[in-house]
């Protein structure tokens, strides 16, 4: 037997995929499992009780995890005016045009895009190359802000700000950190998203609106979450 089927065989084990756990129960089984080879992305699976097909139900926002997800975010800031308060901030790249022309040809080896509204008619433009790749800005996603807003919106991407956006079967899908966070650290990522998505519920979602909760590290099994538990978590600070 493979060292990689070994350890898979050990994990499943440790987890029981017909019980629900409380978040912290849940985070001390993930903390058991066997590694891999590389720090893995934790990552929290919700499905909702809402239809994805009516526009009145759609699921969107951003969160700012307390703890960041444990990736190096690259953020690109499109703008004319601000571009010395973006790179204050701790943007990678900074500019217009010349940005503007080097996605044109096909680059976008970029996390994230911040850009000020002047920007977004020629920005608009390369929907069809940052679209798919989810690059383009976008309001809801605190991406395209005021000129004043440049540096907080940089500073944000870069410390942990993630989307979260209803897919086409319900479900949302999110990195919450790294399997080398503590569990304190999963455990207060893991509130502020669940406090983030209870607030994004749309008024027209009618009863039960959080399913089920999994969590899951790249490589391992998936753990179940009670969702009345979560749903009942409070954000500390």
């Amino acid at each position: 037997m493979s060292d990689l089927s070994k350890r898979v065989r050990e994990n499943k084990k440790l987890v029981d995929r017909r019980k629900e756990l409380s978040l912290e129960d849940a985070v001390a089984v993930l903390k058991k499992l066997k590694p891999a080879k590389f720090n893995e992305t934790v990552e929290v699976s919700i499905r909702l009780g809402v239809d994805p097909k009516k526009a009145d139900q759609v699921v969107r926002g951003t969160v700012a995890l307390p703890h960041g997800t444990g990736k190096t975010v690259r953020v690109l800031a499109i703008t004319k005016t601000k571009q010395s308060e973006a790179e204050a901030a701790g943007a990678d790249l900074v500019g217009f045009e010349e940005v503007i022309e080097k996605i044109k040809g096909g680059w976008t080896d970029i996390d994230v895009i911040v850009a000020t509204p002047e920007a977004m008619p020629e920005i608009g433009k390369l929907g069809k190359i940052l679209g798919p790749r989810g690059l383009m800005p976008n309001p809801k996603a605190g991406t395209v802000v005021s000129a004043n807003d440049v540096g907080r919106a940089v500073n944000e991407a870069k410390a942990g700000r993630v989307e979260f956006r209803l897919d086409k079967t319900a479900n949302i899908h999110v990195s919450i950190g790294k399997a080398s966070f503590d569990e304190k650290k999963l455990y207060e990522n893991f509130a502020a998203l669940m406090d983030a998505i209870k607030r994004a519920r749309p008024a027209a979602a009618k009863g039960n609106y959080i399913k089920h909760i999994t969590l899951t590290t790249t490589m391992g099994p998936g753990i179940r979450i009670d969702p009345n538990l979560a749903q009942s978590m409070e954000v500390s600070g």
